[in-house]
């Protein structure tokens, strides 16, 4: 007896007319076992293309995680030699400050060496710890000056204060933001402005932004500028004492009305000169 290899489907169609006819379409077994076989050889096919998608995109957020951590680590790396430059430049300071002063400048160290090693977490906390003790010494330096005259303990001119040292809103409108690297004094045209401390005037003359300009060389990388003015007393290379007559307020140079930019600088870094201020008598 031979075996039937077929699979037999039978489709009863209606009429119109309520007839019925009766049709057989017969499939071989093979072909089906075939067909079922590529149904599933697609699907094992789309299940691994999906895990290899899946494993991409967890490689691919591998990659962003790592890029993240090597931006954050170069970011911490340039922190790292900010501060190592700024207590270099504090040290430098302190150094000529107490040299100024007679005070004497403990330089000793004992003897150190070894392989250099990246600088991490612990390595900040020494700089910092560093950075507090120069400070302190520069402190200590700048009170022996201050009595001498060389460090600003005056107010350069009778005002009110204004605009302060840092971040501020653009003063000329719109929505954008700067830096402010000094302290701006307001006063009516032509007030006297005066030293703020004894020094050698080491620039006179017009500078963007300032104006009319003058700039005292107090020593040890210490100076002070005046900015807008209206006119200038003083003339470069002139030793000039706390309290000289040096010019008179003016609105030169990028301003928006009468007004004195007073501007302290260590080393040619701008530091707030609000300290200074509050230390001193108002005139």
């Amino acid at each position: 007896m031979t075996r039937d290899d077929r699979f037999y489907a039978f489709i009863i169609a209606h009429t119109s007319r309520s007839r019925s006819q009766i049709r057989r379409f017969c499939v071989e077994k093979r072909w089906l076992k075939l067909f079922a076989g590529v149904i599933s050889l697609l699907i094992c096919a789309s299940l691994y293309g999906f895990y290899g998608l899946t494993q991409q995109a967890s490689h691919l957020r591998t990659q962003f995680e790592n890029l993240q951590l090597r931006a954050e680590n170069e970011q911490q790396r340039l922190e790292l030699k900010q501060l190592s430059n700024r207590v270099e430049a504090v040290e430098d300071t302190s150094r000529k400050l107490a040299e100024k002063s007679g005070v004497i400048y403990d330089q000793a160290q004992p003897g150190t060496g070894g392989p250099a090693i990246p600088l991490n977490a612990k390595g900040l906390v020494v700089l910092e710890e560093k950075m507090n003790r120069l400070e302190k010494n520069l402190h200590a330096y700048e009170a022996v000056l201050r009595k001498r005259g060389y460090t600003p303990s005056i107010w350069p001119v009778e005002g009110k204060l204004e605009s302060g040292f840092g971040g501020r809103r653009n003063p000329f409108g719109g929505s954008s933001y700067e830096f402010h690297s000094g302290q701006d004094i307001e006063a009516a045209w032509g007030v006297p402005v005066v030293a703020g401390a004894k020094g050698k005037i080491a620039f006179v003359g017009w500078q963007n932004g300032y104006g009319q300009l003058v700039v005292i060389d107090h020593g040890g990388g210490l100076t002070t500028r005046y900015g807008h003015l209206s006119h200038i007393e003083v003339v470069q290379g002139q030793m000039v004492a706390r309290g000289e007559f040096i010019g008179r307020v003016g609105s030169s140079g990028r301003s928006t009305g009468p007004h004195l930019h007073y501007e302290v600088r260590i080393n040619d870094e701008p530091v707030n000169p609000l300290q200074y201020l509050l230390a001193s008598p108002r005139p």
